[in-house]
Protein backbone atom coordinates (compact mmCIF):
# COMPACT_ATOMS: atom_id res chain seq x y z
CA UNK A 1 0.00 0.00 0.00
CA UNK A 2 1.53 3.59 -0.77
CA UNK A 3 2.21 5.90 1.80
CA UNK A 4 -0.45 8.63 2.32
CA UNK A 5 0.65 11.81 0.86
CA UNK A 6 1.03 14.35 3.79
CA UNK A 7 -0.57 17.90 3.53
CA UNK A 8 2.04 20.73 3.97
CA UNK A 9 0.86 22.73 7.35
CA UNK A 10 -0.29 26.24 6.05
CA UNK A 11 1.31 29.53 6.74
CA UNK A 12 0.35 30.73 10.08
CA UNK A 13 -1.36 34.48 10.32
CA UNK A 14 0.49 37.12 12.22
CA UNK A 15 0.56 36.20 15.86
CA UNK A 16 -1.29 32.63 15.20
CA UNK A 17 0.38 30.20 17.48
CA UNK A 18 -0.90 27.04 19.01
CA UNK A 19 0.80 27.84 22.13
CA UNK A 20 -1.03 28.39 25.13
CA UNK A 21 0.87 30.63 27.32
CA UNK A 22 1.58 34.45 27.43
CA UNK A 23 4.54 34.15 24.91
CA UNK A 24 4.27 37.99 24.35
CA UNK A 25 4.87 39.18 27.40
CA UNK A 26 8.91 38.61 26.47
CA UNK A 27 8.79 40.59 23.44
CA UNK A 28 6.46 43.21 24.92
CA UNK A 29 8.74 43.76 27.68
CA UNK A 30 11.76 44.04 25.46
CA UNK A 31 9.96 46.91 23.19
CA UNK A 32 9.19 48.91 26.71
CA UNK A 33 12.38 48.67 27.86
CA UNK A 34 14.95 49.08 25.04
CA UNK A 35 12.29 52.31 23.69
CA UNK A 36 12.47 53.44 27.30
CA UNK A 37 16.25 53.66 27.30
CA UNK A 38 16.47 54.85 23.74
CA UNK A 39 13.90 57.72 24.62
CA UNK A 40 15.97 58.75 27.67
CA UNK A 41 20.15 58.03 26.10
CA UNK A 42 18.52 60.70 23.55
CA UNK A 43 17.45 63.52 25.46
CA UNK A 44 20.51 63.20 27.75
CA UNK A 45 22.49 63.45 24.67
CA UNK A 46 21.12 66.27 22.79
CA UNK A 47 20.47 68.46 26.37
CA UNK A 48 24.72 69.07 26.19
CA UNK A 49 24.44 70.41 29.51
CA UNK A 50 24.24 69.02 32.95
CA UNK A 51 26.36 66.15 32.42
CA UNK A 52 29.21 66.45 35.05
CA UNK A 53 29.22 67.84 38.80
CA UNK A 54 32.41 67.64 40.44
CA UNK A 55 34.62 65.12 39.35
CA UNK A 56 31.79 63.40 38.34
CA UNK A 57 31.15 62.67 34.26
CA UNK A 58 28.33 61.28 32.58
CA UNK A 59 28.99 57.64 30.88
CA UNK A 60 27.07 59.27 28.08
CA UNK A 61 29.53 62.16 27.99
CA UNK A 62 32.58 60.31 28.11
CA UNK A 63 35.20 60.72 26.73
CA UNK A 64 34.50 64.45 26.35
CA UNK A 65 36.29 65.68 23.31
CA UNK A 66 35.07 69.20 23.51
CA UNK A 67 32.99 70.47 26.59
CA UNK A 68 32.54 72.95 29.38
CA UNK A 69 33.66 70.65 31.87
CA UNK A 70 37.17 69.69 33.59
CA UNK A 71 37.11 66.47 31.78
CA UNK A 72 37.28 68.17 28.38
CA UNK A 73 40.43 66.65 26.52
CA UNK A 74 40.40 69.86 24.21
CA UNK A 75 38.50 72.76 26.03
CA UNK A 76 35.26 74.35 25.04
CA UNK A 77 33.53 74.00 21.97
CA UNK A 78 35.73 74.87 19.33
CA UNK A 79 35.39 78.33 17.64
CA UNK A 80 35.10 76.13 14.04
CA UNK A 81 31.86 75.10 14.86
CA UNK A 82 28.79 76.14 12.82
CA UNK A 83 26.47 78.56 15.09
CA UNK A 84 23.54 76.73 13.09
CA UNK A 85 24.36 73.23 14.32
CA UNK A 86 23.56 71.80 17.71
CA UNK A 87 26.29 70.84 19.99
CA UNK A 88 26.20 68.61 22.81
CA UNK A 89 29.52 66.60 23.53
CA UNK A 90 27.57 63.13 23.98
CA UNK A 91 26.64 63.32 20.49
CA UNK A 92 30.64 62.95 19.20
CA UNK A 93 31.15 59.92 21.14
CA UNK A 94 28.14 58.15 21.48
CA UNK A 95 27.59 56.16 18.06
CA UNK A 96 30.52 53.84 19.16
CA UNK A 97 28.82 52.16 22.59
CA UNK A 98 25.28 52.81 20.93
CA UNK A 99 26.75 50.71 17.50
CA UNK A 100 28.36 47.82 19.76
CA UNK A 101 24.96 47.43 21.36
CA UNK A 102 23.02 47.73 18.08
CA UNK A 103 24.98 44.92 16.43
CA UNK A 104 25.49 42.87 19.61
CA UNK A 105 24.24 39.15 18.77
CA UNK A 106 22.09 39.19 21.59
CA UNK A 107 20.28 42.15 21.05
CA UNK A 108 19.69 41.32 17.70
CA UNK A 109 17.60 38.60 18.46
CA UNK A 110 15.90 40.86 21.39
CA UNK A 111 15.07 43.82 19.03
CA UNK A 112 14.32 41.78 15.83
CA UNK A 113 11.24 40.38 18.13
CA UNK A 114 10.27 42.78 20.11
CA UNK A 115 10.29 45.73 17.88
CA UNK A 116 10.29 44.00 13.74
CA UNK A 117 8.26 40.46 15.04
CA UNK A 118 10.84 38.75 13.19
CA UNK A 119 9.63 36.29 14.56
CA UNK A 120 7.44 37.57 17.37
CA UNK A 121 8.60 34.14 19.10
CA UNK A 122 8.95 30.58 18.35
CA UNK A 123 5.82 28.77 16.21
CA UNK A 124 4.18 31.77 16.04
CA UNK A 125 3.32 33.83 12.97
CA UNK A 126 5.49 36.17 11.47
CA UNK A 127 4.19 39.36 9.56
CA UNK A 128 6.37 39.07 6.49
CA UNK A 129 6.53 36.13 3.83
CA UNK A 130 10.27 36.77 3.06
CA UNK A 131 13.58 36.94 5.01
CA UNK A 132 16.71 38.40 3.68
CA UNK A 133 18.88 38.26 6.46
CA UNK A 134 21.38 40.28 6.96
CA UNK A 135 23.57 39.87 3.34
CA UNK A 136 21.71 43.00 2.17
CA UNK A 137 21.28 46.81 3.28
CA UNK A 138 20.60 47.99 6.37
CA UNK A 139 21.09 44.47 8.26
CA UNK A 140 24.22 43.39 6.28
CA UNK A 141 25.58 46.31 8.58
CA UNK A 142 25.67 43.87 11.62
CA UNK A 143 28.97 42.42 10.50
CA UNK A 144 30.61 45.90 11.84
CA UNK A 145 30.11 44.12 15.03
CA UNK A 146 33.71 43.03 15.91
CA UNK A 147 34.74 46.32 14.63
CA UNK A 148 32.48 48.25 17.41
CA UNK A 149 33.99 45.52 20.34
CA UNK A 150 37.24 47.21 19.28
CA UNK A 151 35.76 50.62 20.58
CA UNK A 152 34.05 49.36 23.11
CA UNK A 153 37.00 47.57 24.51
CA UNK A 154 38.45 51.24 24.61
CA UNK A 155 35.38 53.19 26.38
CA UNK A 156 36.26 50.28 28.93
CA UNK A 157 39.50 51.76 29.81
CA UNK A 158 38.35 55.95 29.47
CA UNK A 159 35.48 55.02 31.24
CA UNK A 160 37.98 53.60 34.19
CA UNK A 161 39.68 56.29 34.04
CA UNK A 162 36.72 58.81 35.00
CA UNK A 163 36.58 56.50 38.27
CA UNK A 164 40.15 57.53 39.05
CA UNK A 165 39.34 61.10 38.18
CA UNK A 166 36.11 60.84 40.74
CA UNK A 167 38.08 60.01 43.83
CA UNK A 168 39.60 63.19 43.76
CA UNK A 169 37.20 66.61 44.96
CA UNK A 170 38.44 69.93 44.95
CA UNK A 171 39.35 71.00 48.59
CA UNK A 172 37.68 74.85 48.61
CA UNK A 173 40.18 75.94 51.28
CA UNK A 174 42.79 75.19 49.11
CA UNK A 175 41.75 74.76 46.19
CA UNK A 176 43.33 71.76 45.14
CA UNK A 177 41.72 68.47 44.46
CA UNK A 178 42.05 65.72 47.91
CA UNK A 179 41.20 62.12 47.79
CA UNK A 180 37.72 60.86 48.37
CA UNK A 181 35.36 58.34 48.14
CA UNK A 182 31.47 59.52 47.22
CA UNK A 183 28.39 57.62 46.66
CA UNK A 184 28.54 59.06 42.83
CA UNK A 185 32.61 56.69 42.99
CA UNK A 186 30.65 53.97 43.55
CA UNK A 187 27.72 54.41 40.94
CA UNK A 188 30.30 55.05 38.00
CA UNK A 189 32.83 52.29 39.63
CA UNK A 190 29.86 49.98 39.60
CA UNK A 191 29.32 51.14 35.98
CA UNK A 192 32.58 50.18 34.61
CA UNK A 193 32.05 46.51 36.04
CA UNK A 194 28.56 46.37 34.36
CA UNK A 195 30.19 47.13 30.99
CA UNK A 196 33.01 45.19 31.26
CA UNK A 197 31.21 42.31 32.04
CA UNK A 198 28.97 43.05 28.85
CA UNK A 199 31.86 43.59 26.67
CA UNK A 200 34.20 41.11 28.12
CA UNK A 201 31.26 38.56 27.49
CA UNK A 202 30.62 39.68 23.75
CA UNK A 203 30.58 36.68 21.24
CA UNK A 204 33.07 38.82 19.02
CA UNK A 205 35.57 38.58 21.65
CA UNK A 206 35.44 34.79 22.17
CA UNK A 207 35.89 34.11 19.01
CA UNK A 208 38.38 36.29 19.13
CA UNK A 209 40.72 34.99 21.66
CA UNK A 210 40.11 31.70 20.48
CA UNK A 211 37.20 30.90 17.87
CA UNK A 212 40.33 31.16 14.87
CA UNK A 213 42.07 28.31 17.04
CA UNK A 214 42.00 24.67 15.34
CA UNK A 215 43.02 23.25 19.57
CA UNK A 216 43.37 25.21 21.96
CA UNK A 217 45.43 22.39 24.02
CA UNK A 218 48.24 23.87 21.57
CA UNK A 219 48.04 27.52 23.07
CA UNK A 220 47.83 27.38 26.87
CA UNK A 221 47.22 31.46 27.41
CA UNK A 222 44.51 31.62 24.97
CA UNK A 223 42.88 28.37 26.20
CA UNK A 224 42.69 30.73 29.75
CA UNK A 225 41.57 33.52 28.23
CA UNK A 226 38.89 31.57 26.06
CA UNK A 227 37.82 29.86 29.13
CA UNK A 228 37.03 33.09 30.78
CA UNK A 229 35.41 34.70 28.31
CA UNK A 230 33.24 31.84 27.83
CA UNK A 231 32.44 31.79 31.60
CA UNK A 232 31.24 35.15 31.26
CA UNK A 233 29.10 34.57 27.90
CA UNK A 234 27.02 32.45 29.86
CA UNK A 235 25.25 35.23 31.53
CA UNK A 236 26.08 37.49 28.55
CA UNK A 237 21.89 38.34 28.42
CA UNK A 238 21.87 39.34 32.10
CA UNK A 239 25.31 41.76 31.59
CA UNK A 240 23.46 43.40 28.57
CA UNK A 241 20.24 44.22 31.02
CA UNK A 242 22.35 45.28 34.00
CA UNK A 243 24.64 47.45 32.04
CA UNK A 244 21.54 48.56 30.15
CA UNK A 245 20.25 49.81 33.06
CA UNK A 246 22.97 51.38 35.11
CA UNK A 247 24.63 53.15 32.18
CA UNK A 248 21.01 55.17 32.16
CA UNK A 249 21.17 55.50 36.24
CA UNK A 250 24.71 56.84 36.04
CA UNK A 251 23.81 59.26 33.62
CA UNK A 252 20.78 59.94 35.55
CA UNK A 253 23.08 60.54 39.16
CA UNK A 254 25.12 63.28 37.88
CA UNK A 255 22.28 64.70 36.07
CA UNK A 256 20.75 64.84 39.56
CA UNK A 257 23.61 66.44 41.04
CA UNK A 258 24.13 68.64 38.41
CA UNK A 259 20.81 70.47 38.75
CA UNK A 260 20.98 70.21 42.85
CA UNK A 261 17.94 68.02 42.67
CA UNK A 262 20.10 64.86 45.15
CA UNK A 263 23.03 65.00 47.18
CA UNK A 264 26.04 62.90 46.49
CA UNK A 265 27.03 61.27 50.00
CA UNK A 266 30.90 61.50 51.22
CA UNK A 267 31.74 57.82 52.38
CA UNK A 268 35.52 59.02 52.60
Amino acid sequence: MPDAAMPLPQRRRFGETLRREPWWLAPLGTFLVLSGFIVYATWAAFQGDHYHWGPYLSPFYSPEIFGDSRHAWFGAKPEWWPSWLLFSPALLILWAPGGFRLTCYYYRGAYYKGFWADPPSCAVGEPRKHYLGERSFPLVLQNLHRYFLYLALAFIIILGRDVWEAMWFPDPATGRDIFGIGVGTLVLAVNVALLGGYTFSCHSLRHLVGGHLDELTKAPAQRRVYACVSCLNRRHMLWAWMSLFWVAFSDLYVRMLSLGLWTDWRIL
